[in-house]
């Protein structure tokens, strides 16, 4: 596969997974705790395809190391809410866990991008 053409795939594969974080987190209660979850994992969920465009569009190779390395941080964090959500049964298991596991192969993409610039 060709780097563009890996790269416009990878771009609409994050921007799947961000409606699949929007969908999960308007669905969460509306407690007070479940509203600083749902902000913070749209937030990360989102950041996610964000930066990867922006990486896609930068200037220099430093800038898209940079934008490759927010991208695995975000694809990191929003692992992280989605085990807290998990973990406290706020929705349906098997919709979190397949969500958890594209956020985890997104990761893992990222990070080797990211070992292919050093």
């Amino acid at each position: 596969m060709e780097n563009k053409e890996f790269a416009k795939k990878l771009e609409r594969r994050t921007k799947i997974f961000a409606i699949s974080i929007i969908r999960l987190s308007s669905a969460l209660s509306n407690r007070p705790e479940a509203r600083v979850i749902r902000n913070q994992i749209t937030k990360s969920g989102t950041s996610v395809g964000a930066n990867y465009r922006e990486a896609n569009r930068s200037r220099s190779k430093a800038d898209f190391s940079n934008k490759i390395t927010i991208c695995e941080g975000a694809a990191s964090e929003t692992g992280y809410w989605l085990e807290l959500i998990e973990e406290l049964a706020w929705a349906e298991s098997g919709k979190v866990n397949a969500i958890l596991a594209e956020a985890n192969e997104l990761l893992a993409i990222f990070t080797s991008i990211g070992t292919k610039l050093v």
